[in-house]
């Protein structure tokens, strides 16, 4: 290694050992005399290796492949200071290498460098130990040793070293070891705050960083916090930030104010000392570009508390935050945009920021280049309008309605988030909800509608509740492809997911037609299931499921067996009987395509004239043709129903056509009979009880209760599905109907003659209708009474009114 070493040997003429000079010629030879019992030979081979380590990482792997670093780490805890001092010095050259680092780790060797701070050993010592210490702290778990063995107290103690290399590695390892919470917590119960403060002070820039970042690190706990405060800690700050001298310093220096002033007890007492003031000025001096841009995201930091936000509008803090908006370095940009979104948060910024322009000024900032700058301006401009339609409005004046649908179809989350957001906060107002349409919003929505972030489908879908009140949109949504999307986010576990998901199917569940699309996708299959659940049932979870059954009657009366006076049988209702738990009502559409089965017929109402203009007279007949040859006469083509029924023709549907109803000229005549001789009617129980007994000759007349099994209606069923070849049965072709086949009836001719009655599905083929009437009481003498509810006979006694839960009620409800 080119370094003289002293070796003792035995001279015949003495009795001393001399120490004789020993040319090392190499390293290995020289990693050898490191376990030489000789103290000086220890000392020199130890210096040698030092400095044959300082040449660079080449020699420290060398040494490492010769097994230097076990026999140094044995000598640094050597009794005599001065091997101690040189194993050290070896020790800490060779640790600075990736390699040796690694070997050092497998190596107990932290508790014995750790036992060498102390301030009575050597600076040196202290120099290399820190040196080894700050390069294996860089890893998780040597940070827990030097924890565990007490090293934080020591390391504190040398922040006071004269010894800058020791201040400065020791400050490094300090810095590494913070990162955790406990260290955190322990270097301020350890008194290490006022050090850290005194190392700004320092001649050196590097410790001066290192300190500002390890305040930064520590000034997170509320406690240190106080005591940084106490001990002058803010004021040290401004003194840094004032000087032109330390510009190096003020980025790191506002990153550490930003933690002391977030609390609102910090920030009242440092505004009582003007700081808040000279915080102001200093965001407002040209400076340089990341300088700035720290301090207004030191504003933004401390806006998050509501105190600190009415103290900072005091201020007139917006002032400030709007004219930065216009400087021209895109990250003061952004940052002011994140100050602006925190204090919108305040009502009264929110209408100072729009006196002060800064609504038009953050529109302008969505046509930027910068990804960056647009997603804050989003998110400012979401805070801005939440709430506030004056601030909606200044936003659609500048156009920035339109700019934000366009930036929908964007690749960031964030962004793609807060346009939906703040486009949702503008719809409330028609004017602006219908500007939106018209820039194609609704097909925007739907990629968002997929997306596998979980804020995108928050507000999109929210943003979305908030578009589709008119039917147009809803039309455009169900055309766009939207529908399905929306129904599949009822699977998401994300509370605010789901609820808007469901906020926005109630809102289109007011379109009949989209209703019955969404049915088709399962939405009230997974809407039941949501609201069997205690955990994911929500206030719109239910109303959903309600309106999707309230336009698709059909659907509600297979679920619920309960159609109210309110709901109003339309053409298109059929009855497909109680439905299966979890298994999705198929449509009208369907079941008709469907091959003919041995279940129940499905019953289908259906009161329109069919169109009969470019069809040939041939296929102008209805599914019976027999039955329209002799509708001559209202009355007459009724009675002739019942006997052309017993032989029915087969329906002709053309291969090819589009699928269609079928037409029940025999419903068109009854509501026409119904009509004519029920509504002229005065008193309106006669009313209700002509009509029952025109739906029971409809449907066959009265039958006893004893002879009810020899009425031959599941036969006529039967029949009339093998003549038509289909499931689906128009209600006018049934001649022999029971119970819930004459019930639907007398819904279907109550609802189109303007009468109201509930249709209710009981057990077994059972069904009935109530209706509500005012009691004829005689001792009320002409006074109004208490409406009370009947149930319509339509089977055995047709007319008769039954006092409902008597027990001719229940015996007519039940076997």
């Amino acid at each position: 290694m080119g370094k003289k070493v002293r070796k003792e040997s035995e001279t015949p003429c003495k009795e001393t050992i001399e120490p004789l000079p020993v040319e090392g010629k190499t390293p290995a030879t020289v990693v050898l005399l490191l376990r030489s019992p000789e103290e000086d030979i220890l000392v020199k081979a130890c210096e040698a290796i030092h400095t044959f380590a300082e040449k660079g990482d080449e020699s420290k792997v060398s040494l490492l492949g010769l097994g230097a670093l076990e026999p140094l780490c044995q000598l640094i805890t050597h009794n005599n200071k001065l091997v101690r001092r040189n194993a050290f010095m070896a020790l800490g050259s060779m640790a600075t290498n990736d390699d040796v680092k690694g070997a050092l780790k497998k190596i107990d060797v932290i508790p014995s460098i750790i036992d060498k701070l102390s301030f009575d050993e050597d600076m040196v010592v202290h120099e290399f130990a820190t040196l080894c210490l700050a390069c294996l702290s860089v890893d998780f778990i040597c940070k827990v040793q030097i924890f565990d063995n007490k090293g934080l107290p020591c390391l504190i103690q040398l922040l006071s070293s004269p010894d800058p290399d020791v201040k400065k590695n020791s400050l490094e390892i300090i810095f590494n070891l913070v990162q955790d919470y406990q260290s955190r917590l322990a270097v301020h119960e350890l008194g290490g705050i006022p050090p850290l403060l005194e190392l700004l002070k320092s001649d050196f820039p590097v410790i001066q960083h290192l300190a500002l970042k390890t305040l930064q690190n520590v000034t997170t706990d509320k406690e240190t916090r106080n005591t940084f405060r106490e001990e002058q800690g803010f004021e040290k700050l401004m003194d840094i930030l004032s000087s032109v001298d330390f510009s190096d310093l003020h980025t790191e220096a506002l990153k550490v104010l930003t933690n002391c002033v977030s609390d609102s007890e910090s920030l009242q007492l440092i505004h009582k000392g003007g700081g808040l003031t000279r915080l102001m000025e200093f965001v407002l001096t040209p400076n340089m570009p990341e300088i700035q841009s720290s301090a207004v995201k030191c504003i933004a930091r401390v806006s998050q508390s509501s105190e600190n936000r009415k103290l900072l509008h005091e201020q007139n803090v917006e002032k400030v935050l709007v004219e930065l908006l216009s400087v021209a370095d895109v990250s003061v940009k952004a940052a002011t945009c994140q100050a602006v979104s925190a204090m919108s948060l305040h009502l009264a910024s929110k209408d100072s920021f729009r006196d002060l322009g800064g609504v038009p000024a953050i529109v302008q900032l969505l046509n930027n280049e910068s990804l960056v700058l647009r997603e804050a301006a989003t998110q400012a401009l979401f805070n801005l309008t939440h709430s506030n339609q004056l601030n909606a409005l200044e936003a659609y004046e500048a156009g920035g309605h339109e700019i934000l649908v366009q930036q929908l179809c964007g690749s960031c989350p964030k962004m793609v988030a807060n346009s939906a957001a703040t486009l949702g906060n503008m719809a409330g107002q028609e004017a602006i909800r219908c500007s939106i349409l018209s820039h194609g919003a609704i097909q925007a929505l739907v990629e968002p509608l997929k997306s596998t972030d979980t804020q995108v489908l928050v507000t999109s879908s929210q943003c979305l509740a908030m578009l589709v009140c008119d039917t147009e949109a809803r039309a455009e949504l169900q055309s766009a492809g939207g529908l399905l999307p929306l129904v599949n986010l009822l699977r998401s576990s994300h509370k605010q997911v789901l609820h808007n998901a469901c906020m926005a199917i109630n809102v289109c569940a007011s379109d009949e037609h989209t209703a019955v699309e969404m049915c088709k996708f399962g939405a009230l299959e997974m809407l039941q299931e949501i609201n069997q659940s205690l955990n994911r049932r929500n206030s719109f979870s239910e109303l959903a499921m309600l309106s999707l059954l309230n336009t698709n009657l059909s659907v509600k009366y297979s679920l619920t067996g309960h159609l109210a006076s309110t709901d109003t049988i339309r053409d298109g209702f059929y009855d497909v009987g109680k439905a299966c738990a979890g298994r999705r009502t198929l449509t009208l559409e369907e079941l008709s395509n469907q091959p003919v089965n041995q279940h129940r017929p499905i019953i289908a109402v259906n009161t329109a004239i069919e169109e009969t203009a470019d069809v040939p007279e041939e296929k102008q007949s209805n599914p019976l043709e027999t039955e329209t040859s002799s509708k001559g006469d209202r009355r007459t083509s009724r009675r002739e129903k019942k006997k052309q029924d017993d032989n029915p023709a087969q329906p002709v549907s053309p291969a090819g056509k589009p699928w269609k109803r079928m037409e029940d000229v025999s419903l068109q005549l009854l509501v026409k009979e119904a009509k004519e001789a029920i509504l002229p009617l005065n008193d309106e129980r006669e009313q209700y009880a002509a009509l029952a007994r025109l739906v029971s000759e409809a449907m066959g007349g009265a039958v006893e209760q004893k002879k009810l099994h020899e009425f031959p209606w599941v036969l006529h069923l039967s029949q009339l599905k093998f003549q038509l070849q289909s499931n689906v049965v128009p209600i006018g072709l049934i001649s022999k109907g029971i119970y819930y086949h004459r019930a639907l009836l007398f819904k279907c001719l109550a609802d189109c003659i303007g009468l109201t009655c509930t249709l209710e599905r009981g057990e077994y083929n059972r069904a009935w209708n109530e209706v509500l009437l005012f009691s004829r009481d005689p001792s009320t003498k002409g006074r109004p009474s208490q409406p009370c509810r009947y149930i319509v006979d339509l089977m055995h006694q047709p007319g008769s009114l039954l006092t409902a839960n008597t027990p001719a009620a229940v015996q007519y409800q039940t076997i």
